[in-house]
């Protein structure tokens, strides 16, 4: 993007700084094609959850310490008994191609150079292998959808394991599609170029056969339980997470079933409309665990502050969806790499003037609510 130099000559032009998370958002929306731009923004319905997803964290307010000797800050974490550069990575999101040509593998490789994790998608344009190869020291786990027919769930699990992810992430808040009005009326598809590359040649093409984002429609299984997560552990070692918990209830069950992690997660807002902002569920799912489990949490992370905001009251780590596809749409590699970059920094600043001189020192006692 170009803008007027700062001495305001017409035709001088110099490329706009990108400062912030919204920066890259302006840019994304300019560059990317309306369909393409439609689909990553779209949420459920009226949107209330996606934008609800922002709003909450203005609603809380921080309450720093003085005189801390803040002089060095330490922003390392870890998930999994794994160290992280600092407590933020990379949610599962669909389709990195449409956004650049890289893909997935850009995203891989920005997340291993910043030393944070990549939940790679069951959607993804590259496929599991690939990502694998293109960044072989990253730390990874894989996001599940479970399927009518379980083989398709089974072979992507025995993949993952094999190429050393570390993780599942078992989403379950999707038994069936949400409504996205504008990929409705975009009709929106993959281009022909593009397929979801962790099943190519599994499903037989039948000519007129209805398609919903890259796969046969009415694959996914709504009626998934329970039951499917001691199926999983019967299946692999591997830890499993559940992503896409909003109550205590659903938080007590996750531990009763022998779980290692919950996401906090509605999707960013693009399954149920009218659901609670994710951090603002929060509170309660770490109270409910009790440490039993680690908690982390996606939706509306957009700058450090909201970072320490979703820290302070509890989340291990916070995985960031949207901002990760206007990187990639800006520089590939290079933009996801400065979008986490840019996140680093405001969260080390807010950690410094909050008084917290680690990840451990942050806690509920930094945290107002509004009363606004």
């Amino acid at each position: 993007m170009n803008i007027l130099d700062s001495t305001g000559e017409e035709g001088v032009c110099v490329e706009m700084a990108m400062v912030c998370l919204n920066d890259f958002e302006e840019y994304a929306k300019q560059h990317l094609s309306k369909a393409t731009w439609d689909y990553y923004d779209a949420g459920a319905d009226d949107c209330c959850t996606r934008d609800d997803n922002l709003l909450a964290y203005k609603r809380i307010r921080l309450r720093p310490r003085i005189l801390r000797d803040v002089s060095i800050n330490d922003t390392r974490t870890s998930v999994l008994g794994m160290e992280i550069s600092f407590p933020v990575g990379i949610a599962p999101t669909a389709f990195h191609c449409l956004a650049w040509h890289e893909g997935e593998l850009a995203t891989a490789r920005a997340t291993e150079a910043v030393n944070t994790c990549y939940i790679a998608s069951t959607y993804s344009t590259c496929s599991v292998e690939e990502i694998a190869a293109a960044a072989p020291n990253g730390y990874r786990w894989f996001q599940l959808y479970l399927y009518r027919d379980r083989k398709l769930s089974e072979q992507i699990v025995r993949r993952v394991e094999a190429l050393g992810y570390k993780a599942l992430v078992l989403t379950v808040d999707v038994p069936y599609t949400g409504k996205r009005r504008n990929d409705i009326r975009n009709q929106f598809k993959l281009p022909p170029h593009l397929k979801v590359k962790n099943f190519e040649g599994m499903f037989q093409e039948q000519a007129g056969s209805q398609e919903e984002y890259g796969i046969p429609a009415n694959t996914l299984d709504p009626s998934i339980s329970w039951k499917d997560v001691c199926w999983l552990q019967s299946l692999s070692r591997l830890p499993i997470i559940i992503k896409g918990i909003l109550t205590k209830e659903d938080a007590e069950l996750a531990v009763e079933h022998g779980v290692q992690g919950i996401i906090v997660s509605n999707h960013g807002g693009r399954q149920l409309d009218g659901g609670p902002a994710t951090i603002d569920c929060l509170p309660e799912i770490v109270d409910a665990v009790q440490g039993r489990v680690e908690v982390y949490m996606d939706g509306g992370i957009r700058t450090g502050n909201d970072v320490l905001k979703a820290i302070a009251l509890g989340a291990k780590c916070v995985f960031i969806g949207r901002p990760a596809i206007w990187g990639l749409a800006y520089k590939g590699e290079e933009g996801v790499r400065e979008i986490l970059q840019i996140l680093h920094d405001e969260f080390r600043l807010c950690m410094a003037l909050s008084g917290c001189r680690n990840v451990a020192e942050i806690n509920r006692n930094l945290i107002q609510f509004s009363r606004l």
